[in-house]
C-alpha cells in the first residue's frame, strides 16, 4: 500500500513512556479504549506504569505470578505495542527485579517518593491498605536502587535498565495540605500550594544522594515546575557519572492552575503557574529536558466532582503528544527533530527501545506517522477518542494532526478512525 505524504510530515511513532493503563478501570477494557486513544496522536509505543496494591489489580504478591496475568490482560486489546515499569512495593518483591528484567523484559521500575509519607498518617492502616506493603520508605528504596544497579550492570550491552522516580516530599506534603486547609486558596491554587515546588526539590535531592550511593540509573518524572528542573539539573551537574534523564509532561507544559478546567485538572504533582509553565518550556527548548509524555491515566468526570482532596488525580491526554509538540514547538524554536527526539528517539534509548523504535531506519519497526502540518482543531473529549469524558485540555486550538498512523507496516489510523482490531505486542526490553 502507497500512502502520499505530500505536503505533509512524516515522523518515527511516538512513544508515550509514562501511561497508566488500568489505573482506575478494567485493565483490558481500559487497554483498548486508551491505546485507541494514543493511535490519534500518532503513539505506536506505550509504556504503563503498575504496581500491586489500590488501583490496577488491587492485590499484592509476587509478580512471577502477577506480572503474566498483566500481560495476558492487555495482550489482544492494546492497538499499540506495548511494555511495563514496575513498582517494586515489598520486600520479598526485590528479589524478582533480576527475573523481571532477564526474563520478563521489564527494563524499567519505579518507585513513589511520597507513598512513605503513607507510614506517618494518623490513620496508618490507611497507608498499609493503600500500598500493601511491609517497609516502603527510604531503606526500601535504596535496596531498590541496589537491585536496578546490579541489572544495569548486567544488561548494559543491551540496553538502558533504569528506576524511575516520583518525587514528592510526604512529611512537608502534610504540612503545606494542612496549612492549605486551614484557610488557603480553594481549587487547583489550592492543590497547587499543598504540594508546591518545595516538594519535589527536597525529594529530588533525597534521590540524588541514593543514586550516588548506588550509581542507579534513574528518570525523574513529570517535572512540574522551575524548581524541579532546577533540582534535576543541579543533580546532574553536580554527579556527571550518574546516568539521570528529565521529564516533563504536556500538561505542565501546556496548561495553569487557572486554565486546567477547574478540579478536573487535579493531578500529581500539580499543574502548576504561568512562570513554571514557562520554565519547563525553556528546558525543553534548551535541552536539559530529555522526554514529554502525557502520563495517561483514564478516568470519568464524575470521578472528579468531589471536593478536591477526595477527587482522584490524573486524566488522559496521550492524542496530544505530537499535535501539541508540533503545534506549539517551532513556535518555541524546536524542530521537527527535536519533537521526534522528544517524544519518540529519546523515550527509545531511556527505556531501551531504540533502534527497534524511536527512529525511521533499515531495520528498525516501520512505526510511522503522517501528520498534516495544517488540520487545525479545537481540543473537545470526542477528538481525543479515549473512554474519558472529559478533558482539561478543552478549547486548545491545535495545528498540526495525524491523518495516518502506522504500526510494523500495517495502517492503523486513517483520517480519524482506527482501523481494525488490535494488533499490539508485548516488547519486551532492552532489546539493544
Amino acid at each position: 500500500r502507497v500512502l502520499d505524504a505530500r505536503t505533509r510530515l512524516v515522523l518515527p511513532g511516538a512513544i508515550d513512556s509514562h501511561f497508566h493503563i488500568g489505573i482506575y478501570r478494567d485493565l483490558a477494557r481500559d487497554a483498548e479504549s486508551e491505546t485507541r486513544s494514543a493511535l490519534a496522536g500518532g503513539v505506536t509505543t506505550v509504556l504503563s506504569y503498575f504496581r500491586t496494591g489500590q488501583h490496577y489489580l488491587n492485590k499484592s504478591g509476587p509478580y512471577r505470578t502477577i506480572f503474566p496475568e498483566v500481560v495476558a490482560a492487555t495482550e489482544g486489546h492494546a492497538h499499540t505495542d506495548f511494555g511495563y515499569h514496575i513498582g517494586i512495593m515489598t520486600t520479598a518483591q526485590l528479589d524478582e527485579v533480576a527475573w523481571l528484567v532477564a526474563e520478563q523484559g521489564v527494563g524499567s521500575f519505579k518507585y513513589y517518593m511520597f507513598y512513605k509519607g503513607l507510614n506517618l498518617t494518623s490513620d496508618s492502616t490507611r497507608g498499609a491498605d493503600y500500598t500493601m506493603s511491609d517497609a516502603y520508605d527510604l531503606g526500601h528504596l535504596y535496596r531498590l536502587m541496589e537491585r536496578v544497579a546490579a541489572a544495569s550492570a548486567a544488561h548494559a550491552a543491551r540496553g538502558r535498565v533504569s528506576l524511575s522516580l516520583h518525587c514528592e516530599q510526604a512529611e512537608l506534603i502534610r504540612v503545606f495540605i494542612e496549612e492549605v486547609k486551614r484557610g488557603g486558596p480553594q481549587g487547583l491554587e489550592g492543590y497547587h500550594r499543598s504540594r508546591p515546588p518545595l516538594t519535589e526539590r527536597l525529594s529530588i535531592a533525597e534521590a540524588m544522594v541514593l543514586a550516588d550511593a548506588t550509581g542507579c540509573p534513574v528518570n525523574l518524572l513529570h517535572l512540574s515546575s522551575d524548581e524541579a528542573v532546577a533540582a534535576g539539573t543541579k543533580g546532574r551537574r553536580d554527579h556527571p557519572h550518574l546516568d539521570i534523564r528529565l521529564e516533563t509532561t504536556l500538561h505542565h507544559l501546556a496548561l495553569t492552575h487557572a486554565t486546567a478546567q477547574g478540579i478536573l485538572g487535579k493531578v500529581n504533582p500539580p499543574i502548576r503557574t504561568e512562570a513554571d509553565r514557562e520554565a519547563l518550556w525553556q528546558a525543553v527548548v534548551d535541552g536539559r529536558i530529555d522526554t514529554v509524555v502525557s502520563d495517561h491515566a483514564c478516568c470519568a468526570e464524575e470521578d472528579k466532582q468531589r471536593d478536591l482532596w477526595a477527587a482522584l488525580p490524573g486524566f488522559g491526554g496521550t492524542a496530544l503528544l505530537y499535535p501539541y509538540l508540533v503545534s506549539e514547538g517551532p513556535r518555541r524554536g524546536l524542530s521537527l527533530a527535536r519533537v521526534a527526539e522528544l517524544a519518540s528517539a529519546n523515550p527509545a534509548r531511556a527505556f531501551g527501545l531504540y533502534p527497534r523504535k524511536g527512529t525511521i531506519c533499515v531495520g528498525a519497526d516501520a512505526d510511522l506517522v503522517v501528520l498534516d502540518p495544517e488540520r487545525e482543531h479545537v481540543v473537545t473529549p470526542a477528538l481525543l477518542q479515549s473512554a474519558q469524558d472529559f478533558t482539561p485540555f478543552a478549547r486548545l486550538r491545535i495545528r498540526g494532526w495525524p491523518t495516518h498512523t502506522v504500526l510494523r507496516g500495517r495502517v492503523v489510523f486513517e483520517n480519524g478512525r482506527v482501523e481494525g482490531t488490535p494488533t499490539g505486542r508485548y516488547v519486551k526490553r532492552p532489546v539493544g
